[in-house]
């Protein structure tokens, strides 16, 4: 992955192999379906953007979540070779938004049609004040978005109790009959991202997530000054949350000290990398990611 030099293939690649944060039955694994020549094909597309989808040479959406969805359909449609029958169909009753289905799609596998919800997060692990003396810590750990109004365990139970279930209400059946769309008798979720452990205490990974999941460290704006290696940190933006990070030349210093005091003035997360330098490419990829939040982080 690190060999792909254009940032949208990298991203692909990483959707088309990261594990999920929900590890359920309903969990949809595209690396089930990869075809067999996937490396040469991504490899195409890295060095030709003329033969790729125009997805991965158009500039990528501002929502992370829309960018992902796109990379999504890409994965299903170019790489997979599935139908996309619908994207971000709106369930309506009496003028009223019920939610959206985000695709619907046709398994050339199966011949069936599926519905497929999907999201990507950035959970923090946060041991939460102890109600009891002898609670032990597992019990008081709450995995927070970095803006900490979004949970883990909350999106997990959306997911897979709201979302997934939309193609049982009967507005959904009326409007996929309306559009002469087949009802899915399948809905599969897919919610790759990662999940940062506390950088000073161990945490056990939550049942809920795979246990291959990708994963990195939290701290806070004190601890992270007071690291030894900020001379080979990076800041990371939005769409680069997603797949590990790479660069040609060496970490800007100046770019993260005006990250770092960003956190301090706007008390708002930021994500860096940490980057190593391979002898035989000469480019600088990232060894490890760490959020970084201010000192009152999760509360506001």
């Amino acid at each position: 992955m690190a060999s792909l030099q254009t940032p949208s293939v990298r991203h692909l690649a990483w959707l088309c192999h990261s594990p999920q944060l929900i590890n359920d039955t309903l969990s949809f694994r595209p690396s089930e379906y990869l075809p067999h020549n996937l490396t040469g094909t991504l490899r195409d597309w890295d060095s030709d953007a003329a033969n790729a989808p125009e997805v991965l040479s158009a500039p990528p959406h501002y929502r992370l979540g829309l960018y992902v969805e796109q990379l999504y359909e890409c994965l299903l449609r170019d790489i997979l070779g599935w139908d996309v029958i619908a994207r971000n169909l709106p369930i309506r009753s009496a003028g009223i938004t019920l939610g959206e289905l985000d695709f619907v799609v046709q398994n050339p596998v199966t011949g069936n049609n599926e519905h497929h919800e999907i999201a990507i997060k950035f959970y923090l692990g946060y041991v939460a004040p102890k109600k009891a003396d002898r609670a032990p810590d597992n019990l008081n750990v709450r995995w927070y978005g970095p803006n900490a109004r979004d949970r883990l365990d909350i999106k997990s139970q959306r997911m897979l109790q709201a979302q997934s279930q939309r193609c049982q209400l009967p507005e959904t059946i009326e409007t996929l009959s309306a559009l002469d769309i087949r009802t899915p008798p399948i809905s599969r979720i897919f919610m790759p991202g990662y999940l940062f452990y506390p950088v000073d205490r161990r945490l056990t990974a939550p049942s809920s997530a795979d246990p291959e999941h990708a994963r990195g460290q939290w701290l806070t704006l004190a601890q992270a000054r007071q690291q030894t290696d900020l001379a080979n940190w990076v800041v990371l933006r939005k769409p680069h949350w997603i797949a590990p990070w790479v660069q040609r030349g060496a970490p800007d210093k100046n770019e993260l000290k005006s990250a770092l005091e960003e956190i301090e003035t706007t008390t708002t997360p930021r994500l860096f990398a940490l980057l190593s330098q391979d002898r035989e490419s000469n480019l600088w990829q990232e060894a490890e990611r760490f959020f970084v939040v201010p000192e009152s982080w999760p509360e506001r």
